[in-house]
């Protein structure tokens, strides 16, 4: 690969553009990014504007549908989730296994793989046990095992939509090597990588984030659709995937604009400053109807941009791989990040990564 920061192999002759095939008979071109979109809140959600980069994908939290008595009936007398979303792209829904590792959700993974498959998902999960970090190894275990367990329940469930095997292992990679060894014998169609969001955001380190993926994708093959569950940072998904994955999502774009973060390829901003100077500019709706300082002040703003910025992101991604260029476009990011951000770990954890190659 060219360039002393990147010291690793060439990354475009190890990564392929998958495809995506789902029951309904629908393939999606790999990479894509599935904005999280609850309807009734204020973040944007699917058709939130016309023209590319197009949202192709979204992620709805089934658990949210299947507790409102009133939207299961609906659902049993036909309604859709495509109807219930106004969108046709591909549906992916979560199961409410994140609100479990809050408290006791008093429901079953049967049902909720069951329910997910009856509402017409493109894309379900079991109700996995998520590990955080902090989880000993005989948790971690422990979960792994159950996670294992429903996986095999909900793969018989699933007759009109695939079902994620989702790894488990929290912090210890022979445990997630194991999980991924256990997906593929079972016959998986769709790889999900859970528990990994406690790992983001520490400084852009992505040396276990890292690891797991690229371990994954060793594990799983090179065919395999593998989706990193809430990854949705445009200056680290390139990186992710570089490694082996291909299918992100998260409502990143919303949790940074409350914060008051604007998105860009070479990482978030919290102030103007590069904008007005020059350095950086954008073409997404937001900023092409205000100036730098009346989107840093509106919250809807920022939202719109920053969801923009991530899709935008995966679809120069996608074309870079296609065409070879991938390094090229990670060259880019690093240069330019390490200017903006000389304390960030980005460049010196991707250089450990490849380096742990020998």
């Amino acid at each position: 690969m060219p360039g002393d920061i990147l010291s690793g192999p060439d990354i475009d002759s190890e990564t392929n553009a998958r495809c995506l095939r789902t029951r309904r008979g629908a393939e999606f071109d790999l990479p894509m990014f599935l904005p999280v979109f609850r309807p009734g809140t204020a973040v944007v959600g699917p058709g939130a504007w016309e023209g590319a980069p197009l949202i192709r994908g979204c992620m709805s939290n089934a658990f949210f549908l299947y507790k409102d008595r009133a939207m299961r009936r609906r659902f049993a007398g036909g309604y859709t989730l495509s109807g219930h979303l106004g969108f046709d792209g591909l549906l992916c829904t979560d199961s409410g296994a994140f609100q479990g590792f809050r408290g006791k959700l008093f429901l079953s993974n049967r049902k909720i793989v069951a329910f997910q498959d009856s509402i017409g998902t493109d894309i379900a999960a079991p109700l996995d046990l998520v590990t955080p970090p902090g989880d000993k190894r005989t948790v971690a275990e422990r979960k792994l095992a159950r996670t294992q367990e429903r996986i095999r329940e909900g793969l018989a469930l699933a007759e009109h939509c695939l079902l994620a095997g989702i790894q488990q292992g929290g912090r210890f990679m022979d445990l997630r090597r194991r999980s991924v060894d256990e997906l593929v014998e079972m016959g998986v169609e769709y790889l999900g990588l859970g528990s990994l969001v406690p790992f983001f955001n520490k400084n852009h380190d992505l040396g276990f984030v890292g690891q797991v993926i690229r371990d994954s994708r060793a594990a799983a093959g090179p065919d395999l659709p593998m989706h990193v569950y809430g990854a949705g940072d445009p200056c680290e998904i390139p990186f992710m995937a570089a490694m082996g994955a291909d299918i992100f999502d998260s409502s990143s774009y919303a949790h940074f604009a409350n914060s008051g973060w604007y998105m860009t390829r070479f990482g978030a901003l919290n102030r103007p400053d590069h904008l007005l100077a020059g350095e950086y500019s954008c073409p997404c709706p937001a900023c092409a109807a205000a100036s730098p300082e009346d989107i840093f002040r509106s919250r809807d703003a920022l939202t719109l941009h920053n969801l923009w910025t991530i899709c935008d992101t995966v679809d120069r991604m996608g074309a870079a791989i296609r065409e070879g260029r991938l390094d090229a476009m990670l060259d880019e990011v690093l240069a330019r990040h390490t200017e903006w951000f000389p304390e960030s770990a980005l460049a010196p954890s991707w250089e450990a990564l490849w380096s742990d190659d020998g």
